[in-house]
């Protein structure tokens, strides 16, 4: 299994694609990323890759593993990131 791309080797491949220099790529994927941090409480969907969403959970009763004391874990939001269903045909395939 291969390794994941790091943030360099992205912005590498995508400025030869577009024939554009490194610092632009750079630039324009920090503020895209930039953008989807500040639009994520209202949903941010990257067509074909699939959408951020702010997701509310419910307080509810946990376990410590360690002593099997029951715990109580409050109430809070959390992002997730919802695959389309493009994306998975493509990379499931």
């Amino acid at each position: 299994m291969s390794k994941a791309m790091t943030k360099g080797q992205v912005v590498g491949h995508l400025a030869e694609k577009a024939g554009v220099t490194k610092k632009v790529i750079a630039g324009i994927l920090d503020e895209f990323t930039l953008l989807a941090y500040k639009q994520a409480k209202n949903s941010f969907t990257l067509p074909g890759l699939g959408k951020l969403v702010l997701v509310k959970r419910k307080a509810r009763v946990g376990r410590n593993p360690q002593t099997g004391e029951p715990i109580n874990i409050p109430a809070k939001r959390v992002v997730k990131f919802r695959v389309a269903k493009a994306c998975k045909d493509a990379v499931l395939a």
